[in-house]
């Protein structure tokens, strides 16, 4: 057994708790951000935003980096991927309840492994796959208005559909179009809650890097459209701006291709997860003492490997259902050096030529920024 596998700080605030947090605020109620009073409020969720990016390249996001003190970091959550990360912002669950554990995850009816952004096919159907109610749902049967604004081409995903159901998504593609479209929600003036979602530093942090200027371009254009869109922001409104996950730039020269070690992938019939936190699944019989043993004695020193048991025991997942408990894998890899790991047998050069990574424990990974504007910055 490993001397010590990560978990998160004791009493740590996730992204779970950010929309329960402006739910009650609109509430008038107490909320585990002291977030006041509110009419309205805005969650702008800048995918692959980690804090200690923003912190580095501050000079190029003066508005950001002026909103962010120590109080203003949080806990993304783990894994730290998208899928997982943004439905437990919206349902308010760990992954171990809401059951998108992993990038790719194990459809273990189907005896295969599906994509939890866009895989979704007929055999996999979200509104049961993702086992709980949303915060959307919840706020609408309360009376509030629920509100998505994404681009247009995941309105109709089945990602969306899992995760963001119970809110009207309003299509806008382009950075300053949603925040017109969030603008004119607001001028509606029903008390409601909307999400407001930016994929686009994400997105050019795997095609580039996070540390590339084409990501720095990026940066700085978030931050003058969050500037002009504060300035619009009234008594009553207030926005929260948080990420998923931050990113590490990993070279191809730090890449694992494990399958070339026949030990590593002995007894190995699925492998899910992501390059950076692998979880792999055995065939009924495998050795998984001696796989376990194998993987530690090559990956110890740079990755935290960990049965399925050992990673619920250390609250990795959170609370964990008998349902969602096959999908986590019988062991996992999760790396804690700049590496990333690669089955070349279903991976991909293009896949393979991804920069910007993340997924497991790293502080670059897990520690996201909460930013404050409108009424939230003046509490």
């Amino acid at each position: 057994m490993p001397t010590m596998l990560p978990t998160a700080p004791d009493a740590a605030l996730t992204l779970a708790d950010v929309l329960p947090a402006c739910r009650a605020a609109i509430a008038g109620q107490g909320n585990a951000f002291d977030l006041p009073a509110v009419r309205q409020a805005v969650v702008l969720l800048v995918d692959g935003l980690g804090a200690a990016a923003l912190k580095t390249r501050a000079g190029h996001a003066r508005t950001l980096a002026a909103a962010m003190t120590k109080r203003d970091v949080i806990h993304s959550g783990f894994p730290t991927t998208t899928a997982a990360a943004l439905a437990s912002l919206c349902t308010a669950a760990a992954p171990g309840v809401h059951g998108l554990v992993g990038y790719t995850v194990l459809d273990g009816a189907h005896d295969r492994v599906v994509n939890q952004l866009s895989g979704w096919d007929a055999k996999l159907d979200p509104s049961t796959w993702q086992r709980v109610p949303t915060v959307f749902e919840r706020a609408s049967a309360d009376g509030l208005r629920a509100s998505i604004v994404g681009p247009p081409k995941y309105a109709t995903s089945g990602f969306t559909a899992a995760v963001l159901r119970g809110a009207e998504y309003h299509p806008a593609k382009t950075l300053e179009e949603r925040f017109a479209a969030t603008r004119r929600i607001l001028d509606e003036g029903r008390p409601g809650l909307i999400y407001l979602y930016v994929p686009e530093l994400d997105m050019t942090a795997h095609a580039s890097g996070w540390e590339s200027g084409r990501w720095t371009d990026q940066l700085e254009s978030l931050d003058s459209a969050v500037r002009s869109f504060a300035t619009t922001l009234g008594q009553d409104e207030g926005m929260l701006l948080t990420a998923d996950h931050g990113v590490l730039d990993v070279p191809g020269s730090s890449h694992v291709l494990f399958d070339a070690q026949p030990e590593l992938v002995a007894g190995v019939r699925h492998v899910a997860g992501d390059p950076r936190c692998l979880q792999l699944h055995l065939e009924p019989g495998a050795d998984r003492a001696g796989l376990v043993d194998a993987w530690r004695a090559r990956e110890g020193k740079r990755a935290w490997i960990a049965t399925r048991e050992e990673a619920v025991a250390a609250g990795w997942f959170g609370e964990v259902d008998p349902e969602v408990l096959p999908r986590i894998g019988d062991m996992l890899v999760a790396a804690r050096g700049l590496v990333a790991y690669y089955d070349t047998r279903s991976s991909t050069a293009k896949g393979r030529a991804m920069i910007g990574q993340h997924g497991s424990w790293t502080p670059e990974e897990t520690r996201v920024p909460l930013l404050r504007f409108g009424a939230f910055a003046r509490a």
